[in-house]
């Protein structure tokens, strides 16, 4: 009887689409592949996420990977991302399925191991029931994880100097770079002092580090000589919580899909971005997007500003907007002509791959990052919210592969910004030495999952931890 290894990908598209591409890896060592989800019903209005799913079931064949849908739950708790209480209403949801999680488990025949994303780790509990191994995928960088494993002992050093204010001093903690206390607790969209006050949240924050160890092993989306320095830190036992050590950790990125990154070359199929693109001089045109959820940068004097900026900056664009019109764009956009502007996804892999594209606007979702680095194409930073902010301060002070759009902080990038930058990036002795830097992550990227690779290597050792549990 085959092996199969079920996944259990959280309720996200920067969460999901990782775990698609861990499930190429698996197929390519011999093992099947089911896919448990968290029924979609209950995020009904992101279209976003419904359409990675659709994606996903389309282009796996079923004879290789199957996806089961959970049964509905009644009454879901609201996963709206501006909610106050998103973080613990999600881990509330993923809980409310562990008894359907343990049901279909039990149905697998063959089953070998479980890897579950680390937005739903709770459902440990589930899985330990039945006594296979089971590991934990974190989608984002050993970096951020760093930092979130590190959150319990700051609350709790900062709990002890009586609260208040977090000051303006960096925060000095193992494996990043200095960052600003607002980086670091925007994991959970919380001040410091907020989620001091606020005791249900940070109970939920300690105890999603402590239930990290209860894994067999971590499955991080990086690779070593991109992140060497955070995964020297998730091995010092300074980093974890007291009390808490943290099981193996495998550095088994990039999971970039190269299948996405190579899609739409049959003329029948090439999506409309990709056809405009061809019509540009190599490294030209600047490409903007800001990941599924991306309000901050859309509102309309927003748009403006950025529309300005591109415009003096005399640069040919590429720019994904979501949430307007690109009839209301045209209005903003003096010189239409010299960009495309559309409103629908777009293949983003094959974007940044292509040889037109010279520079990339981001959110600096980890997902994305990665997407530009395996491009080598350098990037402009604009983070949003969750882990993006750890993202920029590693992009841009430890990666060397991006530059700071400054005033997205305080919520307005002027277009004199845009224009700066885009030019510094594109045209300047700044953006060449970028450019170089992007690309030797890139050399370094397709060399961690040759043979010898250390991707390559790790996931071999994860291999050989699981057949010797199942012995």
């Amino acid at each position: 009887m085959k092996k199969t290894v079920v996944l259990y990908p959280g309720l996200a598209v920067g969460h999901f689409n990782p775990m698609m591409v861990l499930a190429d890896v698996f197929l390519d060592h011999g093992y099947a592949v089911a896919v448990a989800l968290i029924n979609p019903s209950v995020k009904d209005d992101d279209a976003a996420f419904n359409a990675a799913v659709a994606r996903a079931v389309s282009s796996k064949s079923s004879a290789t990977v199957s996806f089961h849908m959970l049964p509905r739950i009644p009454d879901p708790p609201s996963l709206a991302f501006d909610d106050d209480k998103f973080f613990t209403n999600y881990f509330d949801l993923v809980r409310r399925y562990d008894e359907h999680l343990h049901d279909f488990l039990c149905s697998v025949q063959g089953l070998h191991a479980v890897v579950v994303d680390a937005s739903c780790g709770f459902a440990i509990q589930a899985v330990r029931k039945l006594g296979v191994p089971a590991y934990e995928l974190y989608p984002c960088d050993a970096g951020a994880l760093a930092v979130n494993i590190q959150i319990p002992s700051l609350l709790a050093g900062f709990k002890k100097l009586g609260g208040g204010e977090e000051g303006s001093a960096p925060l000095e903690l193992l494996g990043v770079p200095p960052m600003s206390a607002s980086h670091v607790t925007d994991l959970f969209g919380r001040s410091l002092s907020e989620l001091i006050s606020k005791d249900p949240e940070a109970t939920t924050v300690a105890a999603g580090a402590r239930v990290m160890a209860e894994f067999d092993g971590i499955l991080i989306n990086t690779f070593v000589s991109l992140e060497e320095r955070a995964l020297r830190a998730l091995a010092d036992p300074r980093c974890c919580p007291d009390g808490v050590v943290l099981p193996p950790v495998y550095a088994v990125g990039p999971l970039v899909d190269k299948a996405a990154a190579g899609a739409g070359d049959e003329t029948s199929r090439r999506h409309e971005s990709l056809v405009w693109l061809d019509g540009q001089p190599d490294r030209s045109v600047v490409f903007l997007c800001f990941g599924s959820i991306a309000d901050a940068c859309e509102q309309s004097d927003q748009l403006r500003e950025i529309a300005a900026g591109l415009d003096k900056s005399g640069h040919r664009f590429l720019w994904v907007v979501r949430a307007t019109s690109t009839q209301h764009l045209d209005a903003l956009l003096p010189e239409v002509g010299r960009g495309l502007v559309v409103n629908t996804w777009v293949p983003q892999p094959s974007v940044l791959r292509h040889r037109a594209t010279a520079a990339f606007v981001t959110h600096c979702g980890w997902n994305s990052v990665l997407e530009g680095i395996t491009a080598g194409v350098p990037m402009l930073c604009w983070p949003m919210y969750a882990e993006q902010r750890i993202n920029k301060v590693l992009m841009v002070d430890d990666m060397g592969v991006g530059v700071e759009m400054e005033g997205w902080l305080e919520g307005w990038v002027t277009a004199e910004e845009v224009e700066a930058k885009v030019r510094l990036v594109v045209e300047s002795e700044h953006g060449r030495k970028l450019r170089e830097r992007v690309e030797a992550h890139r050399d370094g990227a397709a060399m961690a999952w040759k043979d010898g690779g250390s991707s390559h290597v790790a996931f071999a050792r994860l291999m050989t931890e699981l057949d010797n549990a199942q012995r």
